[in-house]
């Protein structure tokens, strides 16, 4: 598994606020989905272009604007001019290597963050999305189709909760919440693997247990910087003092800030898991080591001797009178046998075997 990192050599001199798409192109074509609500009305349609959606007035109340695929930069750039949203916003949508972060500005907030689990299943490295919450508006960026939002269409389509009688700051908050909820997938599966790897780890200590150990390792690597980050990011949005987030929002916000340091802390505890079944698999490994390195000392204890009889009798001296004795090589055998037994009841009684 390879982390979230993304070439910028393609931005290299370039003005800041150059808007360039920086990444792996996901999607090959991009899908913008438009839906304006209030709470007596639900319009939800999938348009072609921004030209239509933008120049139409639809319905009075709150519009999501939601594009899968972020390599069109000519419609980012559209869509800014028409919403105001300032160059130096562009430009991070289109950098899908950005850590989760959130930037305030008068008509708007921006905040970007890591989704997982949006195909249904845990894809290690995640794909990026932005949010932008103006006066009425919400904008959802997203580098290929599928997300974690269905729970959230389907509250807007039944008229579910208060999500259709409040404001667009609601509906951020939904998307996040919806985000957020979504790692506690990826965390429990990582829980499921650390508990296999760990029953695995003192069955057998092979290639396949450590490669194991090292491919999750590096999610976690991957989930912790993902989701870390979102911890600033909730805490500052819950204590914002901005007029597109309502006081009655932040309660909500202040329990998904909760959630992320909930998920921080899983990971953390779960690396410190990983690392000591990472040690335990090491130190199964030295004593298994051990035990062969011993083995071979016993049986090289138990011939030396043995050596050392075969070796002064394996001499070419006239002068020898056992070898010309009629029972010399019996008793030579019976001499090797019985010092080999003797060595291994005495190696056995010491436990060395």
């Amino acid at each position: 598994m390879a982390l979230y990192r993304v070439k910028r050599s393609k931005k290299s001199g370039l003005p800041p606020g150059s808007l360039v798409h920086v990444g792996e192109k996901k999607s090959e074509q991009v899908h913008i989905t438009v839906v304006r609500y209030n709470e007596e009305e639900l319009e939800s349609r999938e348009v072609a272009g921004l030209d239509d959606c933008l120049r139409s007035k639809g319905l009075d109340g709150v519009t999501w604007i939601n594009i899968d695929g972020l390599h069109d930069v000519r419609l980012i750039e559209q869509l800014g001019a028409h919403y105001g949203i300032h160059p130096l916003t562009l430009e991070d949508c289109l950098n899908t290597g950005q850590r989760p972060k959130l930037d305030e500005f008068d008509d708007y907030i921006y905040v970007v963050l890591r989704m997982f689990g949006a195909k249904g299943t845990v894809a290690p490295e995640g794909e990026q999305i932005s949010l932008i919450l103006g006066r009425g508006f919400v904008i959802s960026l997203q580098e290929y189709r599928g997300d974690v939002f269905n729970a959230v269409r389907e509250r807007l389509t039944k008229k579910q909760g208060k999500i259709r009688r409040v404001g667009a700051d609601y509906l951020f908050y939904a998307l996040i919440d919806s985000i957020v909820d979504s790692y506690a997938v990826v965390i429990e599966e990582v829980a499921e693997r650390i508990e296999a790897l760990d029953t695995q780890v003192f069955e057998r200590q092979s290639e396949t247990t450590l490669d194991g150990i090292h491919r999750l390792k590096k999610q976690l690597l991957n989930l912790r910087r993902s989701i870390g980050p979102l911890r600033e990011v909730t805490k500052t949005l819950e204590r914002d003092e901005s007029d597109l987030v309502e006081s009655a929002v932040q309660v909500y916000l202040e329990d998904v800030h909760d959630h992320v340091v909930a998920a921080v802390e899983q990971l953390d505890v779960y690396r410190e898991m990983l690392k000591g079944i990472l040690d335990t698999y090491l130190s199964l490994l030295t004593q298994r080591t051990n035990e062969v390195m011993k083995v071979l000392t016993v049986l090289a204890a138990i011939f030396i001797p043995l050596t050392f009889i075969a070796g002064v009798y394996g001499m070419n001296f006239h002068h020898m009178p056992e070898l010309r004795w009629r029972y010399g090589y019996p008793a030579a055998l019976t001499g090797m046998v019985l010092i080999a037994v003797s060595l291994l009841y005495y190696f056995r009684r010491r436990n060395w075997l």
